[in-house]
């Protein structure tokens, strides 16, 4: 431990920026890492399949119920949101099924982004403290007593080579730890576009048309005969 406050240290002030760098980025990590893996993860195909068997079963009720105790899961949520217009007509169910996504989408992808900025910017801290470092060389070299120049010579190279390793330090396992994160994000929004789309499909199969006036009263000028017909009467000669 006093190793590296030594290292971070002899960095200077950009090495302590890439600290605090390193820091945000193990904080959004592990709140991404339990959202993402713990909070927002259930058994979705047990799931899916009892709702699925309430609306078939025209338990549209219960099937809402069921997803509002588990609101806090976003796949239940965008079904929550669907079952509520399963009663309309299939344009409208189409319309909540895209409600539903641009609500629940935001929650997998929130913050996500800010880890890859964090680790371009900690590797060009280390790029910064590298010119840093250089520039101290030069100085040394050009103004400083032949008695100390050898001294700031090599501690303007240390602070280049420590503020380098610094900022790759905390860049390479950031952008390691984004893309594991980017690849469960991408699996949850493709199951929830899966699941989403064939609940809509459920619902708009079993759905029972609209009573038109048609329907009710048809249009006798339409409607097929079924009685008999009546032969038409023919005049008989009298004999």
């Amino acid at each position: 431990m006093n190793e590296l406050l030594h290292f971070i240290s002899q960095s200077g002030v950009v090495g302590w920026t890439i600290l605090a760098t390193g820091v945000a980025v193990g904080a959004l990590v592990v709140e991404r890492a339990r959202t993402l893996y713990f909070h927002y993860g259930m058994n979705v195909e047990a799931f899916t399949g009892k709702i699925h068997t309430l609306v078939l079963s025209k338990k549209v009720d219960e099937a809402i119920v069921t997803c509002a105790q588990m609101e806090d899961k976003p796949l239940a949520r965008a079904f929550k949101t669907i079952l509520e217009k399963a009663d309309r007509d299939d344009e409208t169910i189409f319309q909540a099924q895209d409600i539903a996504m641009s609500e629940v989408v935001p929650m997998y992808t929130k913050r996500l982004h800010y880890l890859s900025m964090l680790a371009n910017v900690a590797t060009l801290l280390g790029l910064l403290g590298t010119i840093h470092g250089l520039i101290l060389s030069f100085q040394a070299v050009a103004q400083a007593d032949p008695a100390t120049k050898q001294a700031l010579l090599a501690n303007g190279i240390a602070v280049s080579m420590y503020t380098t390793a610094l900022g790759l330090a905390v860049a390479i396992p950031a952008m390691v730890l984004y893309s594991f994160l980017v690849s469960r994000q991408n699996e949850l929004l493709e199951q929830l576009q899966e699941k989403c789309s064939k609940l809509t499909e459920t619902l708009t199969s079993s759905s029972i048309p609209g009573l038109s006036k048609n329907h009710v009263y048809p249009d006798v000028s339409t409607a097929p005969t079924t009685g008999a017909q009546v032969p038409p009467s023919h005049s008989t000669k009298a004999s």
